[in-house]
């Protein structure tokens, strides 16, 4: 098997002098998009089986208000139906080998780079990002498949085999560490059975792709469900559902439902037949699935993942340029929708005011508007209900504080929610500092010791991501020492706290963003959907 390879597809076009290529072909994906799956009914599918209901789903894209698909809505008896579909194909998928499961993943890998420009396209459309961003989550998803491909076939399935030496001498009755026969132990690694998949909207192919690929390459089943209710993203989970089965994943491997999380999400959740869930969302949802299994008795494998209110400190040595751009990135790409974006910045006092001069003409020339043209950086929130959220913080902040730029709706003749980048200082302490937003506000607070700064950035019940932007070696070595957060970037100016790469930035959270401490796109991933046993065979 090849050694693996980040994908980065705009990087190599824009590195080949090839940026007008890279345009053109996701201009015409869109074209092609439009053509074969946008305005589309979609079923269920269940193992072999394409599952039709009286009741539907509408998803409409965040850009224009435009039904994009109707898909079905699946009750509790359509999620039992998958959970048994995925029981049956589950010790054939096992008994698969990790070799032939992993070269699966390969295949299915280069299918979704043969037809990464359409499904790029489709992202956009469903859930408003720009071409970049969504190339670039297209990228990590195909990253994902090689990399875990490649993980299990360099660590042989995570399986070993030693040998504990025979003695001559007897003993009547054994006892721990007596002498013996030698013994043949082999060390497994085994997957525990169904996993149900729980995605969320706004990294509907990464995510989603990242997770499922992660429970079937080590030889579970999968249940998905993808987000179905409010902010939805159902139909980029058709492509996957389409791109793994031609890829060859058996039938019943790989189960899509689509269905509220309070009734598919559930059920996956207190089901006795589902061994595990992967799980990216709120911490409430999150949590509350944790509590409600465990209180039914159930010892189910939790991966769950649960977003963050993320910090980074700008000390008075920092590139002030290069800081307000890594800043400005991680605040208001994708309009801050990210479980990873940067909501609050602490600034050393005497660079405070130039730094804000410097990040408010970033958000300036932020162009906002329709994402599938080629200059738009940010497109529309999600829903109305982010919108509304939007006005909540943006009242908050005027009236305990000071907007420093934006905080406006804007009209763009489309039928969608579309607002202004927002940078508001406050004090830290206020309200708006605990609640995660998703949104594309950011809220700044000064420091005077480097103490301060690192004592606020890490007062959150989060822990996900954060940056440092210091030329001194002394608060560097500090900030290392003392964040509390599971990714940390150190004078990023690509961006401060999102764009973790697979296979170099494991993408993991503390504290209350995440269960597990072990991060998707590194080394220690694969090992949450493996159990351990241990099998010693002696000699008859």
């Amino acid at each position: 098997m090849a050694e693996f390879r980040n994908e980065f597809t705009f990087r190599k076009f824009s590195e080949e002098g090839r940026e007008n290529e890279f345009n053109s072909s996701f201009e015409q994906a869109v074209v092609e998009a439009e053509r074969e799956w946008i305005g589309k009914e979609y079923p269920l599918y269940v193992g072999d089986r394409e599952i039709t209901l009286d009741s539907k789903l509408i998803e409409r894209s965040p850009i224009d208000g435009r039904v994009i698909c109707t898909c079905q809505k699946a009750d509790r008896e359509e999620t039992r139906l998958a959970v048994e579909s995925a029981l049956r194909a589950f010790e054939g998928w096992r008994d698969m080998g990790y070799i032939k499961r992993s070269r699966v993943m390969m295949k299915a890998a280069d299918l979704f780079s043969k037809n990464k420009f359409v499904l790029s396209a489709v992202l956009s459309i469903e859930n408003g990002k720009n071409r970049f961003e969504s190339m670039g989550e297209v990228d990590e998803a195909i990253d994902f498949l090689r990399y875990y491909a490649s993980q299990m076939i360099k660590n042989k399935g995570y399986s070993e085999t030693v040998y504990l030496h025979g003695s001559r001498v007897k003993v009547k009755l054994g006892f721990h560490g007596s002498p013996g026969r030698g013994e043949r132990v082999s060390h497994l690694m085994k997957p525990y059975g169904v996993f149900g998949v729980i995605a969320p909207f706004n990294f509907p192919v990464s995510i989603s792709t990242g997770m499922s690929s992660g429970a079937m390459i080590t030889g579970n089943t999968v249940v998905f469900k993808p987000s179905s209710t409010g902010n939805m993203s159902m139909l980029t989970g058709v492509l996957l559902y389409h791109l793994f089965r031609d890829a060859g994943i058996p039938p019943g491997v790989f189960n899509y439902v689509s269905g509220p999380g309070s009734v598919v999400g559930d059920e996956l959740a207190i089901s006795n037949s589902v061994s595990g869930i992967v799980f990216t969302g709120s911490m409430e949802v999150g949590m509350g699935m944790i509590k409600k299994s465990y209180n039914l008795g159930q010892n189910k494998a939790f991966i769950v993942e649960m977003g963050g209110k993320n910090s980074t400190i700008v000390s008075e040595s920092a590139d002030l340029e290069g800081a307000a751009a890594g800043v400005a990135a991680a605040a208001f790409g994708f309009g801050g929708q990210k479980c990873s974006a940067l909501s609050r910045v602490y600034v050393q006092n005497d660079v405070s005011e130039r730094f804000l001069e410097l990040l408010a003409q970033r958000a300036r020339s932020i162009r906002v508007g329709n994402p599938l043209q080629k200059d738009v950086y940010m497109g529309p929130l999600i829903s109305r209900e982010a919108y509304e959220r939007f006005e909540w913080a943006v009242g908050l902040a005027a009236r305990d504080g000071k907007i420093i730029w934006g905080g406006r709706a804007l009209k763009m003749g489309l039928d969608g929610y579309y607002v202004e980048p927002t940078i508001a200082r406050l004090s830290h302490g206020h309200e708006l500092y605990r609640k995660e937003l998703f949104l594309p506000f950011l809220l700044v607070d000064s420091y005077q010791s480097f103490e301060d700064a690192l004592r606020m950035a890490n007062d959150s019940q989060y822990g996900l991501t954060a940056g440092l932007y210091s030329k001194k070696k002394n608060e560097i070595t500090m900030f290392k020492n003392t964040i509390s957060a599971g990714v940390v970037y150190i004078n990023r100016y690509s961006s401060a706290t999102t764009g973790a790469i697979v296979g170099f930035h494991p993408f993991v959270g503390w504290r209350g963003s995440g269960t597990s401490g072990k991060g998707t796109g590194g080394r220690y991933y694969l090992l949450q959907f493996l159990r351990e046993q241990s099998i010693s065979e002696s000699a008859a």
